[in-house]
Parts: structure tokens; C-alpha cells; sequence
């Protein structure tokens, strides 16, 4: 019989049990400003990983101008501390930091080339959340970007 190697650490994270009310498949519908008048459709999936050690998500939007991708959400518990590390079909890997109060999730990256920054608002008992994301170009004033209204299938 074959032993798996860290085994024990396959366990839930504790700093990770607020963004349990996320696990599930979605169905997405949002709006870019740089695309008036068009409505983008998509789904995304949270799932944990490693027995509950990490969450991962998985995006896609049909549209021809978002990627699909893959974003896994970790802690640190010594910084109390919690972020995303995000990889898309272009090939961009992206850290964000994340937090997660109330009804609410955010998650921002500071870079003076490119910063973003997404706040995710669970309703209706945890099965509708509203994002609204904003960016940033080399310092210049903060900008809406992607809205998406994301309806729990399953």
C-alpha cells in the first residue's frame, strides 16, 4: 500500500473558513467599461484543496478579451496575513492580498506599472455575490474595471 506523502497536512486551514461560503460552482454576467454595451457571461468554481489547506478557483468569461484562470487562496499565519496567487492563460502570474470581513471580500495589488484592486460582496444567504473590480495605470487615478454578478448553480 502506497503512503502519501503529507498526509497529515492535508487539513483544513483555519485562517481559510470565512471563504468557505464560496465553494460551489457560479454562474457569471457582468460588464467591463471598456466594453460599453456588452454583456460578458462565465462561470467560475471554488473548490478546496489539499483537504481544506488552500481554496482554488477557477474563471473563465466568453469573451475573447479575458483569459481564463486560476487562482489559489493561502494564509500566512506568523503575518496573520492572507492572499491570492493567480495564473492565466497569457501566461500572467499575479500575488494579491486578500481579506475577508463580514459579507465582504477584497483582494488588491499595489504595483506602480499596474494595480488592481476587487471587492466581492456576498448576498442573499450566500448565493449571489457582486464584484466590482477597479485598476490603476502607472499611478494614475483608480478606474472602474470588471463587474461581474455571480449566481450560485450548485
Amino acid at each position: 500500500m502506497e503512503e502519501k506523502i503529507g498526509s497529515e497536512a492535508l487539513r483544513p486551514n483555519p485562517a481559510l473558513e470565512p471563504l468557505k461560503v464560496l465553494v460551489g460552482q457560479w454562474q457569471t454576467a457582468g460588464s467591463h467599461p471598456y466594453l460599453p454595451g456588452i454583456i460578458l457571461h462565465g462561470r467560475t468554481t471554488f473548490d478546496w484543496l489539499a483537504g481544506g489547506a488552500f481554496l482554488i478557483m477557477h474563471t473563465e468569461i466568453d469573451h475573447p478579451g479575458f483569459p481564463d484562470g486560476v487562482a489559489i487562496f493561502g494564509s500566512d499565519d506568523m503575518a496573520k496575513t492572507s492572499f491570492q496567487l493567480s495564473f492565466d492563460e497569457r501566461g500572467i502570474s499575479r500575488k494579491y492580498d486578500m481579506t475577508m470581513t463580514g459579507n465582504q471580500l477584497k483582494w488588491w495589488r499595489d504595483e506602480s506599472s499596474f494595480s488592481q484592486r476587487c471587492t466581492m460582496t456576498i448576498e442573499d444567504n450566500g448565493n449571489k455575490m457582486e464584484s466590482q473590480g477597479e485598476m490603476s495605470r502607472e499611478g494614475s487615478a483608480w478606474e472602474k474595471d470588471l463587474a461581474l454578478t455571480y449566481v450560485r448553480v450548485r
